[in-house]
């Protein structure tokens, strides 16, 4: 369980990372966009992506 948590954390660490790498002015706009959305709005896209991300493991449960 631990080893599967520290996993998921080392592919989210490395997914955000590439970004930062490999397109660092469009993460710049991305957070300029971020900025201009109003905290409502900022915080039903940061339940859409835990709605998203609890389907996706429970998707992986069913699979594997």
């Amino acid at each position: 369980m631990i080893s599967d948590l520290v996993t998921a954390l080392g592919l989210v660490a490395v997914i955000e990372g590439l970004v930062l790498a490999l397109a660092p002015l469009r993460f710049e706009e991305l957070l300029a966009f971020l900025r201009s959305l109003t905290p409502e709005t900022r915080r039903l896209m940061g339940f859409a992506a835990i709605s998203f991300g609890v389907f996706l493991i429970a998707l992986a449960g069913q699979i594997g």
